[in-house]
């Protein structure tokens, strides 16, 4: 289904990025891998495959994304997917203690980097008169936490980002849907929680299968959805 698709990852060389590509790749996909700088694309990837593109973006800024989507309609001449996995977590303090720097770094990191990438691809897919997106909110973005108002409220936001695409898109065959998950099982929340039951969090593999399902012509009556994918937690 995937063979020659031309598929963009955003945040691809972070653990869920990583199992992303790994799965479309799988599939015979040729993928553009977009991340922060070199450095973390390097180390993610240090053997790279010849099909895929390797570039780097500040996601957060609308110029540095339009410039990495060109060159992706450049050498692969469209996007058929576009997966926007780039994304954080931090916590925080109370809302009234909220610094801005907090609240600019989760919001742009985890809402304006969907919108920016939008207002770089849609316009593609537009042309091209189909396509599928799949962004990642969180289960965090239905209900506020402690400590965590800057991280739910960008979550939140993406969550009804998807929800707005997914109304104003569907009609142009142009599907967008979102994954919402709790904690994944990554080397980094490891060592944050090392006293967690690691068997109840959701593995990046098993989050890139539904991505991967969101983005199939299988998922084509889908638009807008929140899925869940949070394992045993």
């Amino acid at each position: 289904m995937f063979e020659d698709a031309r598929v963009v990852v955003t945040g691809g060389a972070g653990a869920l990025g990583r199992a992303v590509v790994a799965w479309f790749a799988g599939r015979g996909a040729r993928i553009a891998i977009i991340d922060i700088n070199e450095d973390v694309l390097a180390s993610s990837f240090p053997d790279r495959d010849e099909r895929h593109l390797y570039l780097t973006a500040d996601l957060t800024n609308r110029d540095s994304t339009a410039d990495a989507i060109a060159k992706v309609v450049e050498v692969l001449g469209g996007i058929d997917v576009l997966c926007n996995i780039a994304g954080g977590f931090e916590m925080g303090n109370p809302v009234h203690e909220t610094t801005d720097e907090t609240w600019d770094f989760l919001m742009n990191l985890n809402a304006r980097s969907v919108l920016n990438a939008a207002a770089a691809v849609v316009p593609v897919m537009l042309a091209a008169g189909h396509g599928k997106i799949v962004n990642v909110a969180a289960r965090a973005g239905h209900a506020g936490m402690a400590q965590a108002g800057a991280y739910t409220a960008s979550k939140a936001a993406v969550l009804r980002l998807t929800e707005t695409m997914g109304a104003e898109l569907r009609a142009k065959n142009i599907n967008v849907n979102c994954v919402l998950p709790s904690l994944i099982d990554t080397p980094r929340n490891r060592a944050d929680m090392p006293k967690a039951d690691f068997s109840k969090w959701v593995l990046p593999d098993d989050i890139a299968k539904v991505i991967g399902f969101l983005a199939s012509d299988d998922a084509g009556c889908i638009h807008g959805a929140g899925v869940p994918v949070d394992g045993l937690s």
